[in-house]
């Protein structure tokens, strides 16, 4: 994980021995194929085993068919397999690889899919210098050439310790492999051959193929209609050939300002520097036509990113321009294209990151980052930020960070390789990390450190990623008190959820340590976790390098482990070096190398609690030893059956009144565009969503409420972070699903961030089973697009019951001393998201509503219930680590009636300090009162009201 504020050697754990040990290697970089350092000795595999992509139902929906090079037609020779750290083999996917070193010698792959272009992963000899060399190699198509396609190794070849450097006379070589992609001109159909093939070895004298990814890429997808184009509008130069930094700074600004689109048209366009967004959408016409690239020419710590704004006091602490402050920036899109950078070394101070700085309510839609030093370090505190549908390839650092406060944030269905550190990651450095997620991902090949990973954070999810080929100092997942700033509030907290993973040659030799990293393995470095609950359930741990699970650094606790699988471990199942208490059941362990399947030197320290179905792990006499050589390939070659996610069935008697009646019913689409699948629309999640195909109205959602239902009311909802936009539509039912009715005309139906995006028609009520929603127009997509469809029946049409109030006086008796306002109604006159007025009475500090932002004098109404006798509210803030100082200017007001109030205060600044804890108290004379109002007129930190808590006091 890269530090990108102070250069600390984070895999470096003992600083005892922060010096690599010297490793004997000759490295030939100008002749001949590179003789490479290595570590340790193992018994080599037989195979390579299992592709990430052999694993049904778990890991990222790519667009692309893999090939591996191995298994393919070739006259070269193959190497591998090889694990050990700092050989050519151990960096390929699945550990082999085919090497070219002779004019005509080639990697054939046969097409099982119609495709058009085509990426493949290569190594090519380092310089004599280190600066790597340039070179070409023939693509063709049923022996027909198609071109000569430039590679690299400029973005390979990294030496010494952490965080590396470009010296090929130092040890320790690594980061060997790169990529290349290249369209073919034309489709060729399923069963084509498709060759790379050396044509000259005078620019290079060895060409080592990994694996080919050949894909069936669509056109450039269309300019949306009123968007602002970067090239026509802003004078961008799409050949790349001059800096374009500030027309597109002008173009983000400008669409923010008109709340327009921002599009990008095909081309490749040279940036200089970052362009910083807020509260715009930046498109492209997809990431195989619109490309951002570049670096400055002089001032090598800039260079193309897409970044958003830094929050005062937040995870970023290095300078900050102007332009670049007052963040976070909110409601950014950033979709379809591309950003293949030109870092070609690691500088961990340097902001030379694809994306970068930090966004609320922002989503990363189908990008392609390649070659920057991390794709995505986003520094908090931030909130409800997505990456999805992405590809992060060839990393000098990170894939992804989330670093710093962030919240209710995921990545999901992206494909990340060749990393050359975490490839995902969470560090709660100071502030809590909470509710975050990496989910449906695929994962392979990381070079450094984890591929799944959490540092500190409460209430993770890690679900349903696939991951293989880990190489040095990590392993697959990692949970750990680890790090600057982990521990306390922001350390392993809450319950975790680990399920439905499956890890592929996970774990592998430190070569500070000089012992094997678990597949699975957990650290407590900078204290012990505070009984969080973390559930490791349905997981396959396949064919691990050293142990399946690991202990180390720390006491561990309220670890779960329930229906696992490990097939195969190179030295134990378990592997004890800290106390900790685990409980397992179900957990079958096969395929271990050691007779005795536990390493344990903490004795008694370790406690198991065993439940029903457990095999092969458990001896109640541990080893405690020297550490054995691993022994390799013990693993399946197969995949094993895979336990797919929870699905609840339907309902079998109607759901109570005024529920979501299409929440996870099926969904049926006329037509889906790439991912966006009509499930999305009943899935409950705001964030995801479904899109037809474009230029192709009309098109309808149809969703089966499985019997039946009364219905009079659908509402219809888009992502939060979208812009303002009409869809013409109508709503139709059908109780058979063949013959409908029309339940609502089409109608321009506008979908506003002010109102959230959000649209509810009422309909007249009746039976139902099918709802169809039917799109003839969309002013911000030639698309029809929804997020959510919600169904609803028993809508109240008349106002509640008339009985009247009771007229006898409240009781005498005084209420319970303590806050008055717990739990209480409360009203607000705006509020921004999620961020609603019950969050400041719901006794949780860590949850807070927030006003519209520019939109002063905004109030928060509490109601008693009855007259109480108040003389003091608490006004609080999320807790001191979360949130930084800030004065809000506010008077309290109260009212016997709910309609005529009194300033009980006048208005005043107030600090939140979180040196005091976040809060505020504000008194007055004493009175009876039933509503309390706060009214704030203006916020230091933020251009809203905020407050997480507003309690009331009689005394």
């Amino acid at each position: 994980m890269a530090n990108h504020t102070t250069g600390t050697a984070h895999h470096l754990r003992h600083p005892t021995r922060a010096g690599l040990a010297a490793i004997a290697a000759t490295l030939l970089v100008a002749t001949s194929v590179t003789a490479l350092a290595v570590t340790g000795t193992a018994t080599p595999a037989s195979a390579a085993g299992l592709s990430p992509f052999d694993i049904p139902g778990r890991g990222a929906t790519v667009p692309f068919v893999e090939q591996e090079a191995e298994k393919a037609a070739h006259n070269g020779t193959k190497i591998g397999p090889d694990r050990r750290y700092g050989t050519l083999p151990s960096e390929a996917s699945g550990r082999e690889a085919v090497t070219l070193d002779s004019v005509g010698e080639y990697v054939e792959f046969t097409l099982t899919a119609p495709a058009n272009a085509v990426t493949f992963r290569h190594s090519l000899p380092d310089s004599p210098a280190g600066t790597g060399r340039d070179a070409t190699i023939d693509l063709r198509a049923n022996g027909t050439l198609l071109k000569s396609v430039p590679v690299t190794s400029r973005y390979g070849w990294y030496y010494g310790g952490y965080p590396f450097n470009n010296n090929p006379g130092d040890t320790n070589p690594h980061h060997f492999y790169d990529e290349t992609r290249a369209m073919f001109g034309s489709t060729y159909p399923a069963g084509t051959k498709v060759r790379l093939q050396v044509s000259s070895t005078a620019q290079s004298p060895t060409f080592t193929i990994d694996l080919a990814d050949f894909e069936l890429v669509g056109g450039p997808i269309d300019k949306p209609a009123g968007a602002l184009d970067v090239v026509t509008d802003f004078g961008a130069d799409p050949s790349g050939a001059t800096d374009s930094t500030a027309k597109f700074q002008a173009a983000v600004d400008a669409g923010k300002a008109q709340g327009r689109v921002v599009w990008i048209p095909t081309g490749t366009f040279t940036l200089w520097d970052h362009v910083v967004v807020d509260g715009v959408t930046l498109r492209g016409a997809g990431p195989w036509y619109s490309v951002l690239g570049g670096r400055h020419p002089t001032d090598r710590k800039r260079a193309a990113g897409i970044y958003g704004k830094y929050v005062p006091g937040g995870g970023y602490t290095g300078g900050v321009r102007p332009h670049e402050a007052g963040g976070p920036s909110r409601n950014v899109t950033l979709r379809d294209f591309a950003i293949i950078g030109d870092i070609r070394e690691r500088v961990d101070d340097d902001q030379v990151n694809a994306l970068g700085g930090a966004m609320t309510n922002s989503v990363v839609d189908n990008l392609w980052l390649e070659n920057t030093k991390v794709g995505a370090w986003m520094d908090g505190p931030m909130d409800n930020f997505t990456i999805r549908n992405s590809r992060i390839l060839d990393q000098t650092a990170d894939g992804v960070n989330f670093h710093t406060g962030v919240t209710n944030s995921t990545v999901t269905n992206t494909f990340v390789r060749n990393t050359g550190d975490d490839a995902l990651a969470m560090w709660a450095q100071n502030v809590a990390n909470v509710n975050n997620s990496f989910t449906h991902n695929t994962i392979g090949v990381t070079l450094l450190a984890n591929h799944l990973v959490s540092y500190g954070g409460r209430d993770i999810k890690i679900t349903d990623n696939v991951t293989a080929d880990s190489l040095t100092n990590g392993g697959g997942i990692h949970v750990a008190n680890r790090y600057p700033g982990v521990q306390g509030a922001t350390g392993v907290q809450g319950t975790w959820t680990i399920a439905r993973n499956t890890l592929i040659r996970n774990g592998n030799s430190d070569y500070n340590w000089n012992f094997g990293v678990g597949a699975i393995w957990f650290s407590a470095l900078n204290e012990a976790f505070q009984q969080p609950t973390i559930n490791i359930t349905d997981t396959d741990i396949l064919d691990s390098s050293y142990a399946a699970l690991h202990w180390i650094e720390g006491q561990t606790s309220g670890i779960n482990l329930n229906n696992v699988r490990i097939d195969g471990a190179g030295t134990y199942a378990l592997q004890v070096q800290a106390p900790s208490q685990v409980s397992f059941t179900n957990v079958r362990a096969t395929g271990i190398a050691q007779s005795n399947p536990i390493h344990n030197c903490v004795g008694g320290g370790f406690q198991i609690t065993q439940g029903a179905g457990n095999s092969g792990w458990y001896t109640p006499t541990p080893y405690c030893g020297p550490w054995p050589d691993p022994q390799w390939g013990g693993g399946p070659t197969t995949p094993p059956p895979t336990t797919p996610p929870p699905t609840t069935p339907p309902p079998t008697t109607p759901p109570p009144t005024g529920g979501n009646l299409a929440l996870n019913r099926p969904a049926t689409a006329t037509s889906t565009n790439q991912s966006y699948s009509a499930a999305n629309a009943v899935d409950g999640n705001a964030a995801t969503y479904w899109e037809s195909a474009n230029n192709a109205f009309p098109q309808t959602v149809t969703v089966d409420l499985g019997s039946a239902r009364s219905v009079d009311r659908v509402v219809l909802k888009l992502p939060a972070g979208w812009e303002r936009r009409t869809e013409t539509l109508s709503v139709l039912g059908s109780t058979d699903g063949s013959s409908y009715a029309t339940l609502a005309a089409s109608a321009g139906r506008v979908f506003d961030p002010g109102a959230g995006n959000t649209v509810s028609i009422g309909l007249p009520a009746g039976d139902r089973r099918f709802i169809r929603v039917t799109v003839t127009g969309n002013t911000g997509w030639p698309a029809a697009q929804l997020s959510e469809v919600e169904v609803y029946g028993g809508t109240p049409t008349t106002p509640p019951p008339t009985t009247p109030p009771p007229t006898t006086p409240p009781p005498t008796t005084p209420p319970p001393t303590g806050n008055l306002a717990a739990g209480r109604p409360v009203t607000e006159t705006s509020h921004s998201d999620v961020y609603v007025a019950p969050n400041v009475v719901d006794g949780n500090p860590s949850t807070y509503w927030e006003s519209a932002n520019n939109a002063f004098p905004q109030s928060l109404t509490v109601d008693l219930g009855a007259n109480r006798t108040v003389s003091r509210v608490v006004l609080k803030l999320p807790p001191p680590s979360a949130w930084q100082t800030r004065t809000q200017t506010l008077s309290v007001l109260g009212s016997t009636n709910g309609s005529s109030f009194t300033t009980l205060k006048a208005s005043a600044g107030y600090t939140f300090n979180p040196a005091t804890g976040n809060t505020a108290t504000v008194t007055f004379a004493a009175t009876s009162q039933r509503y309390l109002r706060l009214t704030i007129t203006g916020n230091s930190g933020w251009p809203a009201g905020q407050l997480s808590e507003l309690e009331v006091y009689s005394s």
